[in-house]
C-alpha cells in the first residue's frame, strides 16, 4: 500500500465517539446498559463496564450494581482503542472514518445472495465495525466474484457511498487485476473492447449485435510458458463478469473458470485476482493508491520451464 500524499487536516482532533443517556427512572446500571444497548450481546455489554468506557455523572465506574436515580446521566465511550480484527478469509488492509479497503479471498461472497447470509465480506465487516460502536455502519462499493480475490472497498457511510458511486469512473483512477489464463494470446498486449449481455442462466458473453453495455479492458502478458499465461488486466469499464467473459471471447479463458470455457483447474479456483486498486479519497481528495502482491501460485502455473 502507498499514498500519493498525505491526509489534509490528518491532525485536526476528532470528537470523542460515544453518547450521553439521561435516566428516567430508578435502576441498576448493568440493567440499564442492557435495555440501551439491546442491539448487543450482553458479553459486550459487560465488556464496556470491565474495561471503563461507563460513566455515572461524568465518573466513570466498572460497578455494575451502581443505583441509578431520575437524571443521573449515563456517559457510554467507544473509545477503548482500535478493535482488533482477525479472520481467514479477509484481511483489513487500511481504513480511515470513511472507508475500508480489504484483500478478500477467493471463495467468500462479497455481499449476501438467496443462499449465503452471513457468511460474506459484507457481514464480517458489518460486525466488526459495530464492536466500536453499534450504530456504526458499511455501504456496499463495488463486488468482487466470490472465486476472485483481491482488493476491494466499503464506504462507512451513506454520503461517502453516493459520492463515490455518482462519479465512480472519475474517482476510481486505477483498478487492474492479475489472472492466469489458458494458452498464450497471439498478442503480448492489446485493447479488447466489445459488448456484453447476459442471458437467462446469469452468463455473461460477448455479443457482435450492436446492444449488451460496451467493456473495455486492456492486457499485457507477463509471463508464459506456453500452456499457461500470467495477464495483467486493467479495466476502463467495470460490467459484471468482465474479464471472464472477454478472455473467453478472444480463446483464451481463465483457468479454473468452467463456467466460462475453462478445460483446466490445475490449482482449485479461478485464477483471478484484483491486484491494484487507486481511487480519489471522497474526503480528503487526495489518491490513495493500493497493492497487492500477485499470489504465488499465479507466478508459479505461468513459470517458464
Amino acid at each position: 500500500m502507498r499514498r500519493r500524499s498525505n491526509y489534509k487536516g490528518a491532525n485536526q482532533p476528532r470528537a470523542p465517539r460515544g453518547r450521553k443517556v439521561t435516566v428516567k427512572e430508578q435502576n441498576t446500571l448493568l440493567s440499564f446498559l442492557f435495555q440501551q444497548l439491546n442491539e448487543q450481546s450482553k458479553s459486550s455489554v459487560k465488556a464496556l463496564l470491565s474495561k471503563g468506557q461507563i460513566s455515572v455523572n461524568g465518573k466513570v465506574t466498572s460497578q455494575f450494581d451502581t443505583q441509578l436515580e431520575p437524571n443521573d446521566v449515563v456517559g457510554i465511550s467507544y473509545e477503548r482503542g482500535k478493535v482488533a480484527f482477525n479472520n481467514p478469509l479477509l484481511n483489513i488492509i487500511w481504513e480511515d472514518d470513511y472507508l475500508i479497503v480489504v484483500n478478500k479471498r477467493e471463495g467468500l461472497l462479497s455481499v449476501s445472495n438467496n443462499r449465503i447470509k452471513e457468511r460474506t465480506a459484507y457481514h464480517i465487516l458489518s460486525d466488526y465495525v459495530k464492536k466500536s460502536d453499534p450504530r456504526n455502519k458499511i455501504f456496499v462499493l463495488h463486488r468482487l466474484d466470490r472465486e476472485t480475490s483481491g482488493l476491494m472497498m466499503f464506504a462507512k457511510s451513506r454520503g461517502i457511498q453516493e459520492v463515490l458511486q455518482s462519479n465512480w469512473n472519475e474517482m476510481i483512477t486505477q483498478r487492474s487485476y492479475v489472472a492466469v489464463v489458458e494458452g498464450r494470446p497471439e498478442k503480448d498486449t492489446d485493447l479488447i473492447v466489445s459488448n456484453l449481455v447476459e442471458n437467462a442462466q446469469m452468463q455473461v458473453y460477448v455479443t457482435s449485435a450492436g446492444d449488451g453495455k460496451e467493456a473495455i479492458t486492456r492486457y499485457k502478458v507477463l509471463r508464459s510458458n506456453g500452456s499457461y499465461s500470467l495477464l495483467e488486466l486493467e479495466l476502463e469499464t467495470g460490467r459484471k463478469n468482465q474479464i471472464r467473459a472477454q478472455m473467453q471471447s478472444i480463446g483464451h479463458p481463465i483457468t479454473g473458470d468452467y463456467k466460462y470455457g475453462a478445460e483446466t483447474d490445475p490449482t482449485g479456483r479461478l485464477m483471478l485476482h484484483a491486484r491494484k486498486l487507486y481511487f480519489i479519497h471522497p474526503e480528503t481528495e487526495e489518491e490513495m493508491c493500493f497493492e497487492t502482491r500477485i499470489p504465488d501460485a499465479f507466478n508459479s502455473l505461468a513459470k517458464q520451464t
